[in-house]
Formats: structure tokens, sequence, C-alpha cells
């Protein structure tokens, strides 16, 4: 245990460690949580250069969120748009559709969604709903299902011969971890909103979920548009390593200002290969 007079005689985060040495205290948590915010200040400032850069240039910039339940989007969007101009980016997480929506064409809702010259928007959930959570829970018929997979790519090659960029995150968390994600939002209050009816067939339906997201990897992965896998139960490493991957494929004012590596570590950020077996930690 640390006393009130090692405190007195810390001066550095040297001297902190020093003492802990002596003392055999494990402060690696700590520690890993210190370089963590340092690293994420340094991060976020970048992706308000981007975020200039792109309202500057009229770009349209489109990051979308996928995952399992629990797997850390929100948490990842809340720290990349937590720093940025509220006019010129926002967050989409669209509820499920109404009555009127279901008799429209799949894509009608999210088309009013794209950003606009100059915005990045954030998907927390996308049109990928119907390739993974709505065949697995019901919610379309084969029909349906068949009919987006086949229009899908060519959806996304339209936006990307329009301009628009478009980034598409998987966020890959084992099963054992989402279990144990599921029960900490049980026991907090403050994130208990977070847990669905939904939520509890997750880990039910887990090899289903795995051979719907499988199916999506193949036929909707492309040269324009691919998917990259962000593969890892840290989630505080899943928030770095996204933010390093987008912040790697422009070419913006005042890059690197930040003195901090925007190269995405290739162990966590994993571009989707068809010969490769695509299997959650």
């Amino acid at each position: 245990m640390f006393t009130a007079s090692d405190f007195q005689n810390i001066k550095t985060r040297k001297d902190l460690v020093g003492i802990a040495k002596k003392k055999k205290i494990d402060i690696s948590e700590p520690l890993g949580n210190i370089k963590y915010e340092l690293e994420l200040e340094k991060l976020q400032s970048e992706l308000v250069n981007l975020q200039q850069w792109i309202s500057k240039e009229k770009l349209r910039v489109v990051v979308i969120f996928e995952g399992r339940d629990a797997s850390g989007k929100g948490g990842s969007i809340k720290r990349f748009k937590e720093h940025l101009n509220p006019r010129s980016s926002r967050v989409v997480a669209l509820s499920r559709p109404t009555e009127v929506e279901k008799g429209q064409w799949y894509f009608r809702r999210y088309i009013k969604e794209l950003p606009n010259p100059g915005e990045i928007v954030f998907f927390d959930r996308s049109w990928y709903n119907r390739a993974v959570v709505e065949p697995v829970m019901g919610f379309c018929n084969k029909k349906q299902y068949n009919t987006f997979m086949a229009q899908v790519p060519e959806f996304e090659h339209l936006l990307y011969e329009d301009g628009i960029k478009v980034i598409k995150f998987w966020f890959s968390i084992s099963k054992d971890e989402q279990k144990r994600r599921f029960e900490s939002r049980l026991q907090n209050p403050l994130k208990r909103w977070k847990f669905s009816p939904v939520d509890l067939k997750g880990q039910d339906l887990w090899d289903s979920y795995t051979h719907y997201k499988e199916q999506m990897f193949s036929k909707t992965h492309t040269n324009f548009c691919p998917w990259m896998i962000v593969k890892t139960n840290n989630k505080l490493e899943a928030r770095l390593e996204s933010m390093r991957y987008v912040l790697s494929q422009f070419d913006y004012d005042l890059k690197g200002d930040a003195g901090i590596s925007l190269l995405p570590d290739p162990n966590v950020i994993i571009r989707f290969h068809r010969s490769a077996v695509q299997i959650d930690i």
C-alpha cells in the first residue's frame, strides 16, 4: 500500500513506478489507463484536424460501426465524436423501420442520412442490419435477405463512384467477453438501458450470427469498400486502433501534428481476406 509520505515524495511517474516496484505493488492497470488517455487525446486532436480538412475540401465520409451486441461500437463512436464540431459531424443510429419504411426500398432510409459536402457521419449499425441481425432474429424473409445481399455491393459502388468515402468496421469479440459485458451492463444502472431482449438471445444464437457474418464478409467485401475487422477483447485498444485506421486513410492538413503513430496495429485491424477462416477471438 502507498502511504501519505510516499505521495509527498512523488514528483514524476518514474518516482511512482520506483516506489511501486520497491513495495511490490501492481500498478500495471492504472499505468495502462494513463497511457490510453494520453494516446486518446492525441488521436482526438488528429481527428479534429481531419474534420477541418474534410470540411474545407467538401468531402463526404461515412464510417460504419458493425459487430455483435456489446462489441464496443457505441463506446468507440463516442470517443470519435467527442471533440468534433457537431455542425459537420453526426451519429446515425436508426430505430426499427416504420410500416411506411417497410414498404419502401430498403436503402431509402439510409440514403437520407448520407453525409452532405464537408460532413462525416458515423453509423451505429447501418444497412448491414439486414445482413446479420435481421435474418438471425427472423426480422426479414429469405427473399428480402437475398435481394439485399445482391444489391449492397452495387449500392456501395454507386456511393464510391459519387465520391463518398465509406469505411466499414466489424468489432470482433469472443463469446465469453460478450457474456462478461452483458453481465456488466445488467449490474450498472447507467448502462442497463443498453440491454435489450435481442441481447438475451445473442449468446444462444452465437453460431447463427457467425454464419451470417461470414456470408456478409464474403459477399460484400470489395476493393472499393472493404471490411476492416477490429479484432480484440480490449475495448480501449479497439478505440485507439480504429481511430488510427481512419486517420491513416486520408492525407489531411497537419497530419501527424500530435506526434503519435497513425499506423494501426496489424494484429488488431485486419482486412478481411476471402481465403482466411474468419472466427471471433
